[in-house]
């Protein structure tokens, strides 16, 4: 998703920047409140991250101005204000979320993740990365004229692998993306995919594009991690 990250405490809104870039998010930042308000009204983003105590213009404000302009970016606001009224009051102002501060990050990851889930169906995009080639819509990969029917969790692994390449993707990141939150999947899981993907990646001759980094995670790229 591309995020908008509206905080005054710029080394808290880069800190937050870190962690959603590590979950495949774009992220931009403003400082003040009514450069959130220009930001917001170009309809570039899918998700506000929106702090309420902001110079030039208060994250309640800006939310409101966002709502009469019928412009319905999901936000969550994320404020010390922390008493019920605030709450109730960011709330009734159209935020559709609040998290009040100190908070763990984890946290404000799940809720990222909960509004991605809320964003409407958009037909994917074929991933390219190399000679290789994603093709959501039919839950295929391509290298070059061969083709390779991908399972549901092969499609899963592939496309986080993909939108993060050249990274090492953590094996918990790829647990998460490959298997419901709720399922019993681990490293031993996770082996037996990259595994299968290996094969379906690579063939005798072809340059090798999956790499393990023991005890990390793994990363597609050219060369070895």
């Amino acid at each position: 998703m591309r995020i908008l990250i509206v905080d005054d405490k710029r080394s808290l809104a880069r800190q937050i920047g870190r962690a959603l870039e590590g979950e495949g998010h774009t992220s931009s930042f403003a400082y003040e409140g009514d450069e959130a308000l220009r930001l917001g009204k170009t309809n570039e983003f899918e998700l506000i991250i929106l702090d309420v105590t902001l110079p030039r213009m208060d994250g309640f404000t800006v939310i409101r101005k966002l709502r009469e302009d019928h412009l319905s970016t999901q936000t969550i606001i994320v404020s010390a204000r922390d008493s019920m009224q605030d709450i109730v009051l960011g709330l009734d102002a159209g935020a559709d979320d609040y998290l009040t501060k100190p908070f763990a990050l984890d946290v404000l990851l799940a809720k990222v993740r909960a509004a991605a889930r809320r964003l409407p169906e958009q037909v994917p995009r074929e991933l390219q990365y190399d000679d290789l080639i994603l093709r959501p819509h039919l839950y295929e990969l391509q290298r070059g004229d061969r083709i390779a029917s991908l399972t549901r969790t092969e499609y899963a692994l592939m496309d986080v692998l993909m939108r993060r390449a050249r990274t090492v993707v953590p094996h918990a990141v790829l647990i998460e993306r490959g298997w419901d939150s709720d399922a019993d999947a681990g490293n031993e899981n996770l082996y037996v995919f990259i595994r299968a993907l290996r094969r379906k990646i690579t063939q005798p001759g072809e340059q090798e594009l999956l790499h393990t980094l023991r005890g990390v995670g793994y990363s597609l790229r050219g060369e070895a991690c």
